[in-house]
């Protein structure tokens, strides 16, 4: 076996988290492949209307900042594939990739695969995706000018969409199954002080109904039992997150929601394999922490390949 066939890296996965582990390999001379399974980098960020909480890029919209980590690396030299990775062979000390056109061996492994959203899994949610129903309010908001919708949820993102569609559309209802949110103060005091926005508290969507567009939704309250139908065009949900881990669930420890349990050195329960951004057992997730995370990584992985190799 040639060394030169050898990756010291393989990043598995190109948002915020894969893109600053690449921009930290390259920077340690590291020789270093990350395989991207979307048709552009940037991971969840490329959803996000506006980031105003990064570090001296306030105001800059999530697709923007996507780019600008993709171009920092690819001036780096940083090297990237489009594949999807199937299995893992990790046990070893050389390390087996396998994805659906190629095989890398390398030295070590990141896992940087974020996370999904979250379905209601209610009746109609399937059938009337992308006919009235998104998980995306940045990417959809413009197809509902001057409409009513609803969001569902009540963490930062669902604050964050209903604020984006207050821009746009007649009327945004904000539904949510407590009887306060879970977003930071800032983005709640937003919400409250926007006229068209009504919050619907204590309440849980049961279905979504519809022919061949979302017509309206039928919601009932958790704590009196009443059920009403609200009229809307168009549902965004955006009640969290589940981290895309499942094909490392077999080889790797995970925590009862199906993270990659890791601190912040983001080593792994198996040697040579680490773990950065979304899918980490972390406090916050949020793109200051998942690039903080692509940075200890590939520290971690310069301490690792100088004792192991």
């Amino acid at each position: 076996m040639n060394n030169n066939d050898i990756y010291d890296v393989v990043i598995i996965g190109s948002g915020p988290s894969g893109l600053a582990a690449a921009i930290y390999a390259q920077r340690a001379k590291l020789n270093t492949i990350t395989i991207e399974k979307q048709y552009m980098s940037g991971g969840q960020v490329l959803n996000t209307y506006e980031v105003d909480n990064y570090p001296g890029l306030p105001e800059i919209n999530g697709f923007d900042m996507g780019q600008k980590f993709r171009q920092h690396a690819e001036k780096l030299g940083a090297k990237f594939i489009k594949d999807e990775v199937l299995e893992l062979n990790i046990m070893d000390k050389i390390k087996k990739v396998h994805c659906k056109n190629n095989e890398f061996l390398t030295k070590t492994v990141i896992i940087a695969t974020g996370a999904q959203h979250r379905l209601l899994e209610v009746k109609g949610e399937q059938e009337l995706y992308g006919k009235g129903v998104s998980y995306c309010a940045t990417c959809d908001g413009a197809f509902y000018k001057e409409k009513t919708v609803a969001v569902v949820g009540g963490g930062d993102v669902a604050l964050e969409d209903a604020i984006f569609l207050s821009r746009l559309c007649k009327k945004v209802y904000l539904i949510h199954r407590r009887d306060e949110f879970r977003g930071v103060k800032i983005l709640q005091e937003k919400v409250f002080s926007i006229d068209n926005i009504e919050v619907i508290w204590d309440t849980v969507v049961d279905e979504i109904c519809g022919e061949n567009e979302v017509t309206s939704i039928n919601v009932s309250n958790v704590k009196t039992k009443d059920n009403k139908t609200l009229d809307v065009d168009g549902v965004f949900v955006a009640i969290g997150i589940i981290p895309n881990s499942h094909i490392f669930e077999k080889h790797l420890k995970l925590d009862e929601a199906n993270y990659i349990i890791a601190n912040e050195d983001c080593k792994t329960s198996v040697d040579g394999v680490f773990v950065a951004g979304d899918v980490r057992t972390k406090a916050l997730r949020q793109i200051v922490t998942a690039v903080s995370d692509g940075a200890n990584a590939i520290t971690s992985i310069e301490k690792y390949l100088a004792t192991k190799f």
